[in-house]
């Protein structure tokens, strides 16, 4: 049976407060960044969750291991109240979200460097196109 871990961050990243939703599955993590703007109340967050989580883009999986805990409802509090006081987000989240950023930037240099090109292709057209009629005339 598959497992799917799932945990968010809220931070105060200046000068915008940030959730980065982590999902664990089968040993591999991936993550999604959201900016809030304000900071966002309980409710606001959950709401967001519940409406938009189908839609966020996830960063490409990388490998982490993953921890087992006890069953331990104790245990399970005194891990929240630790997990609660730790600012920030995970390294393996941070991996990742680096890696969907690299691969955002390779897409988007390829795009505009098609752009150039076809544009240029273009100029080069049009020239040849006004280099044609000049030369009818004679």
């Amino acid at each position: 049976m598959d497992k799917i871990d799932g945990m968010l961050t809220v931070f105060f990243d200046e000068p915008f407060w940030v959730g980065v939703f982590e999902r664990s599955e089968d040993g591999r993590l991936s993550a999604a960044k959201v900016t809030f703007g304000a900071e966002p109340k309980d409710s606001e967050v959950f709401d967001y969750v519940l409406r938009n989580y189908c839609k966020l883009k996830f960063s490409p999986a990388v490998k982490a291991k993953t921890k087992k805990t006890a069953d331990n409802p104790k245990r399970r509090q005194r891990n929240a109240q630790k997990q609660l006081g730790t600012a920030g987000i995970g390294t393996k989240s941070q991996q990742a979200l680096k890696l969907m950023q690299e691969q955002m930037k390779t897409e988007r240099r390829q795009l505009t460097k098609e752009q150039r090109e076809a544009e240029k292709q273009r100029q080069f057209e049009l020239k040849q196109q006004k280099r044609r009629e000049k030369h009818k005339g004679h």
